[in-house]
């Protein structure tokens, strides 16, 4: 894996249950962590993180995951297994923007957007697609600006805007790509009751402190610090910024236990601490 940002779904326990579930939808897809709090999962060769983290928050369509899907057939396929058992947002139909494309949210509370297109006009299987809502509507293309900012390696590939009505100007669709990273961002076409949680994360490694620290200092600024490395930025998107090492340190069981004692006593993580532990 070369990204260094990959989303975290929050489960209330059943995180083995739904990693499984998404490895059995997508191809060349695997679990490669196995713990009772934390279960990863590599869904098409990217990584996701499935954190048993209790009951305190569940996932909501404020962040989805967009699916490119090459044919009808592949779309259709993976609508339905995602769909059994979930809701349906928005019925597999033909639409402007595609030939074939859904949204349903699955029975594990993830969203996702199945969509027939190109692959190669996005880059990713799999993209995580920020919605704009509530208190955050009419932001999508200032969260945009701020976060091809603060990423050192990051692009624009485009915004497309409302014509007309309420929204007119706003997001419609946008596509960017953060330490080569894709991201996409909307702000909500129609009123919604959700908006960003704890429940989808994204999750960012540093090789260094210094990456550390500057990632968390741009995120903290004007949004707000957390425990054990997760902040929010103004927007109210969550992020847990760690070191990459970490990995490694919590790999040796008895090491793990003394590492996770450091962690709880801190906001923003420090390496040092955590390799002397």
């Amino acid at each position: 894996m070369s990204n260094s940002i990959y989303p975290c779904l929050w489960f209330n326990g059943n995180a083995k249950d739904a990693m499984q579930f998404y490895c059995d939808i997508f191809p060349d897809s695997k679990i490669v962590t196995d713990t009772p709090m934390v279960v990863n999962a590599e869904l098409c060769g990217q990584l996701f993180m499935g954190l048993n983290g209790g009951p305190m928050f569940t996932p909501n369509a404020s962040i989805s995951f967009m699916v490119i899907c090459a044919t009808t057939e592949e779309t259709a396929n993976c609508w339905h297994k995602l769909a059994e058992g979930g809701t349906i947002l928005m019925p597999l139909d033909k639409y402007d923007w595609s030939e074939r494309y859904g949204w349903v949210q699955d029975k594990f509370g993830i969203s996702w957007q199945i969509y027939k297109g190109d692959i190669s006009e996005v880059g990713q299987k799999i993209v995580p697609t920020l919605m704009f809502a509530q208190e955050q509507q009419g932001k999508a293309k200032q969260a945009i600006q701020f976060y091809t900012d603060l990423f050192k390696q990051s692009s624009l590939a485009g915004i497309m805007e409302y014509g007309f009505g309420p929204t007119e100007g706003q997001v419609q669709h946008a596509q960017f790509t953060l330490n080569d990273y894709v991201v996409m961002a909307m702000d909500s076409g129609v009123p919604q009751t959700f908006s960003f949680t704890e429940g989808i994360s994204l999750v960012l490694e540093c090789e260094t402190q210094d990456e550390i620290d500057y990632y968390w200092n741009g995120f903290t600024k004007e949004g707000e610090e957390s425990r054990c490395g997760w902040c929010k930025d103004q927007f109210g998107v969550s992020w847990q910024i760690i070191p990459k090492v970490l990995s490694t340190l919590m790999s040796n069981p008895e090491r793990a236990q003394r590492v996770m004692q450091q962690i709880l006593k801190m906001n923003k993580l420090d390496i040092a601490t955590l390799e002397n532990a």
